[in-house]
């Protein structure tokens, strides 16, 4: 073998190699865009990744916010519950009250009105005994005859109506 031909191949092994590395050099090029590629899409997913989590924790916070107002309306209902509840008893507890009083002012009328009819019924007896005795006596009338008994008026009796209970109830709604 001529040492030209060596040279040769030694030229071409070169010039294989060169292109060997051109090749590699190419491919690591590309495979560099691609990792940078890579890097900003992994950078753009983890900037939405935090994004994400950041909305993640102010709907934590929302709701957590929602369930503590859903809870104090909760109470202030409860509350508001007892206390009309209490409202509606004592309402219930003055009606009764109410119609006790009136019950009493019924029967103190009652009996007022029977004690008048008593006292005049005794006030007849008491003029019938005297005018007896006057006459027994041949006494002159100690009354003129301008004495007019009035007439007896009776009182005219008010009806209290008992209240029923349902009126003037507290609405529910």
């Amino acid at each position: 073998m001529a040492p030209s031909v060596s040279r040769t191949r030694a030229a071409a092994a070169l010039h294989m190699k060169q292109i060997a590395l051109d090749n590699q050099d190419r491919t690591i090029r590309r495979l560099r865009a691609q990792v940078a590629t890579e890097r900003r899409g992994l950078a753009t997913t983890k900037k939405e990744l935090e994004d994400t989590q950041v909305a993640l924790e102010a709907s934590h916070k929302v709701i957590a916010g929602l369930t503590e107002i859903g809870l104090s309306m909760s109470k202030k209902i409860e509350r508001m519950k007892v206390k009309k509840q209490k409202v509606r008893s004592n309402h219930v507890e003055c009606h009764q009250k109410f119609q006790a009083r009136i019950h009493e002012a019924e029967d103190s009328m009652q009996a007022q009105h029977l004690l008048i009819e008593a006292l005049v019924d005794e006030k007849d007896s008491l003029l019938q005994t005297i005018h007896g005795l006057q006459e027994a006596n041949n006494a002159p009338a100690p009354f003129d005859g301008d004495w007019e008994e009035e007439p007896e008026e009776e009182p005219e009796e008010e009806e209290i109506e008992d209240i029923p209970l349902g009126e003037g109830e507290i609405d529910d709604e």
